[in-house]
């Protein structure tokens, strides 16, 4: 089961080799958005594709460096996409994100934008890039694991997922024709299919049953997502996600599945679940050994900071998590050096930098004295200067692994750093 070769996406590929101008390239992105008006079945399904580039692969392992090219800005990889559940990261202003930690792209949630502000105060606004101001690239998720993590308020069949809201208990339905059309109207970069992600602890043959359903409905919603076209004049890449729990045969195919659709990109989903980091890392590796090398690859839900740097060391390009900015209101910080709970007493009259290795403002400015109190006071202030730290450090990891394989020296600094990054200071 391939979509390569496809008129479409050969045209397109054409189209994106080809000569032209980026006038010219623009009046047939214009020519390929369909309206309410008109659907010209030429050219509605013209895509622009995201560009993937290899810049450098490690010797010592799996990882790599490369560079991601969007409508809306270059994202180099491996890269940390800070969460923005409902169109905010928690306590950090754009700005912030932006000039001060260095964030290259941002995550949404569907399920939680399609609720609350809702599908047409998105589209009034132009989408979510108009509507919080994020001129950057965007990632939406296709709201699957919110849904599924309801648990009693929902019900699964074939069709798609009916669920009850946590804000007020109205009934919706996610069905995987249904999500695309919502993340078209949201307007991210890169958008999800709807998948099913199945418990930690599931057994062979529920994880056998959930991928088998994620794999019907990822031909309809890569169907969809070919009949359809954006909606705001830029392109969105559509990324399928690997299934299979923690058996090795389910997510080898999977990913033989996923990796069979040619999209622009593929993601690895149902890991960080609850099931042990080792078990984590052996799903990953025989994952990234059949996803196609000249695409990247996105590892969801990913994780504490040695996650991340093993999880690159096995072919990873990108990671999601809310641990530095949830982790952060409660007091953890994560640092080159360690993990500081500010919580403790140790900390009342250390009237040194929150951080003298960090790269956001905040590290140099307040004292960790300072951030004790805000913290232990409940403050909102201390909540954000933690949520900025973390996001910083975050960010300065990847961009340190990007280094290191672009200089040959990945695999004796990750082996360090792992050490370093999981000691309890």
């Amino acid at each position: 089961m391939t979509y390569e070769p496809n008129f479409y996406l050969t045209f397109n590929s054409e189209l994106s080799n080809s000569e032209l101008s980026n006038s010219e390239l623009s009046q047939l992105r214009t020519l390929s958005t369909p309206n309410s008006s008109t659907q010209n079945p030429i050219f509605a399904p013209i895509f622009f594709k995201m560009k993937f580039e290899l810049l450098k692969s490690d010797t010592g392992s799996k990882a790599r460096a490369g560079k991601i090219q969007t409508d809306h800005g270059e994202i180099e990889t491996p890269i940390f996409m800070p969460v923005g559940t409902a169109g905010s990261v928690k306590a950090v202003h754009q700005r912030e994100l932006k000039d001060d930690i260095g964030a290259q792209i941002i995550l949404g949630n569907t399920y939680h934008l399609y609720l609350r502000p809702g599908l047409e105060i998105m589209g009034q606004a132009g989408g979510l890039h108009k509507f919080n101001g994020w001129d950057k690239p965007i990632l939406t998720d296709s709201g699957g694991y919110q849904v599924f993590s309801l648990a009693e308020m929902r019900k699964l069949k074939e069709e798609g997922v009916t669920f009850q809201s946590h804000i007020d208990g109205s009934k919706h339905t996610f069905t995987p024709e249904k999500v695309v059309d919502i993340q078209r109207t949201i307007g991210a970069d890169i958008i999800m299919a709807l998948d099913e992600c199945p418990p930690g602890d599931s057994d062979f043959q529920y994880a056998k049953n959930s991928m088998e359903l994620t794999h019907r409905w990822l031909k309809r919603g890569v169907d969809h997502f070919l009949k359809t076209g954006p909606k705001y004049g830029h392109t969105q890449s559509f990324f399928p996600i690997v299934q299979g729990s923690s058996f090795r045969d389910l997510r080898k195919q999977s990913a033989e599945t996923i990796a069979s659709y040619g999209m622009d990109g593929n993601a690895i989903g149902g890991l960080s679940v609850g099931e042990p980091a080792e078990v984590m890392y052996e799903m990953t590796d025989v994952v990234t050994e059949i996803l196609p090398f000249d695409k990247p690859r996105y590892l969801m839900g990913v994780g504490t900071p040695a996650n991340i740097l093993e999880s690159i060391a096995l072919g990873i390009d990108m990671f999601d998590c809310v641990m530095p900015t949830r982790n952060g209101r409660n007091g953890m910080l994560f640092t080159s050096e360690g993990i500081i709970n500010m919580k403790n007493k140790r900390w009342e009259n250390d009237f040194s930098p929150v951080d003298p290795n960090g790269t956001t403002f905040v590290d140099s400015f307040y004292s960790k004295a300072y951030l004790r109190h805000l913290i232990i006071s409940k403050e909102i202030l201390g909540a954000q200067i933690a949520s900025i730290h973390n996001l910083g450090f975050y960010i300065w990891l990847v961009k340190e692994a990007r280094k290191q394989i672009i200089a040959g020296t990945f695999d004796s600094w990750k082996k360090a750093m792992v050490g370093k990054v999981t000691e309890r200071l």
